[in-house]
Order: C-alpha cells, then structure tokens, then sequence
C-alpha cells in the first residue's frame, strides 16, 4: 500500500488553523519529512459539535488526506483526539496519532510531585480527555483541569504580551498555581503560541507540556521503528489545505507556524465529500 512507502508524507488535520503548532513540530522534530495539512476552517469549530457530527467531520478529513497517499496521519485537534480517534484507527489501516496520549504520557515522564494541571477548551476539560487517559496510565497522580477559552481568539489576534492577555491568564490560572502542580499541558494546539505568558504566570518550578511536541516525538519513533523515516537530505516541504480561507488567514497561519506558507489551497467540502 502506498503509505508505506518513506517518501510519502506525514498527513495532519484540525478543525482549524491551531494545529499548525503541530506541524511547526514536526518540521523542527524531522526536517526531511514532507507534510500535508488539511484544516477544516469551513466547520470551525469541533467542540461545540455533537460527537457523531465530530466522528463524521473527522472521517472526512482524514479521507482527504488518504487521497494525499500520507503514510501516517496525526490529528492535531484535541477534540477530534478525544472523541473520533478510536473510530478512525478501527476504520482505517493506516497509522493514526491524536494529541491526548502524547501529552498525558509525556507529563508522567517530566512531572515529580504528580500534580499534573491542564488547560484546553471547554470541550475538551469537559471531556476529561486527558484527566481519565493520565489516570488510566498512573491512578497515583492528581490531575487539575481548567478551560481557557478565551486563549483561542487571544492567540488568533496575535496578542501574545498584550496586558489583556497577561490579566485573563492570571485569572484563569491563579486556581492551578495555587494547587502546586508542577506539570501543566497545554491541552489546545492554539496554547503554544501563548506559553512564554503562561511560563511567566505559572512560575519556574512548572514546566510546560506542549502536546504537539510530544505527538511530534511519536510519530518519529513510530516512523524510525518502522523504517518509515524519510532519509532524504534535503528539507522537506509542506502543503497546506483548507475548507475556507478566513479574513488574515495567511497571517494567523504564519504566526502559528512561525515561517511563511511554502504552499495554500482551498477545498471544496461538497466536492470531495458530497459526491
């Protein structure tokens, strides 16, 4: 089949755009590996949908990538990984990583007092995606949850040292500091843009668990034990797909991926995924 082939690339999508951090990731964790991104920007956002209409959209996008001969797909949407990701690995053979397992087991590993905080979206602390996934992997630890909501549009206006900014995160995680977790995952792909505020906030002694990082981490051990990884000496190329091109889209991409976009399109949905 044609995913196994090397010099195929690493597929991911989101919802949105947030999951560019992840692809920043990878591009810094393999150079060589080339990527397709597809993000789902028409039907933003995920977390307010019902777990059948998320199971159907994440379906698709994962289809569109297969159509893309990736040989891997990471589903770099924290919402998607809690709630489709066991029905798309049932559905299709090819690999597939979500964000929930990465970073719950890569907390384990930094955290020593087994205090571990985490911060998502409303959709996904309700979910106790990552609370009930570090819990079946340590029952020892305690795990404190908080939703940051409004992170996501902060991120997106590019108000990384904003005062506004500052304010709202001490707000939102003056609960957390004063349980003295010393881990906190940073359980939304938009978060990373925000962490040298949440750093400051939370102090030294907590270090910060990027997700995208840690799923970054698993796809190039997956990759090496496979002998899947692309050996190519030359960098690695990225293309970017999306549902909708929004108002600053180019924009917001690049500051979540932090160079500028080799290569964007937009998708038809009812095209590929009405026929």
């Amino acid at each position: 089949m044609q995913f196994f082939d090397k010099e195929n690339p690493i597929g991911v999508f989101d919802s949105g755009i947030g999951g560019l951090t992840v692809v920043k990731r990878l591009n810094q964790c393999m150079p060589n590996e080339n990527i397709v991104y597809f993000g789902d920007t028409a039907r933003v956002p995920y977390g307010n949908k019902s777990n059948t209409t998320v199971i159907e959209y994440a379906t698709e996008d994962a289809q569109f990538l297969l159509q893309k001969n990736v040989k891997i797909i990471v589903v770099a949407c924290n919402t998607a990984s809690s709630v489709a990701l066991n029905h798309l690995q049932e559905k299709f053979e090819i690999p597939i990583i979500g964000m929930i397992e990465p970073g719950a087991r890569r907390a384990l590993e930094v955290s020593k007092s087994g205090k571990i905080g985490v911060i998502g979206t409303y959709a996904t602390i309700n979910n106790k995606a990552y609370s009930k996934k570090i819990k079946e992997l340590d029952s020892n630890v305690q795990v404190f949850e908080k939703a940051c909501p409004l992170f996501v549009p902060l991120a997106e206006e590019g108000l990384i040292k904003h005062p506004a900014t500052k304010l709202i995160a001490e707000e939102y995680l003056s609960g957390l500091k004063e349980a003295g977790i010393d881990t906190l995952i940073l359980g939304c792909t938009h978060y990373p843009i925000l962490a040298e505020t949440i750093s400051e906030i939370m102090g030294e002694g907590v270090t910060l668990v990027d997700s995208g990082e840690a799923a970054s981490r698993e796809v190039r051990k997956y990759l090496e034990g496979r002998g899947l990884k692309n050996d190519s000496n030359s960098i690695g190329g990225n293309k970017f797909y999306v549902s909708d091109i929004q108002t600053k889209f180019e924009e917001i991409a690049e500051l979540f991926l932090g160079k500028k976009l080799d290569f964007f399109d937009k998708v038809d949905l009812e095209e590929l995924f009405r026929k």
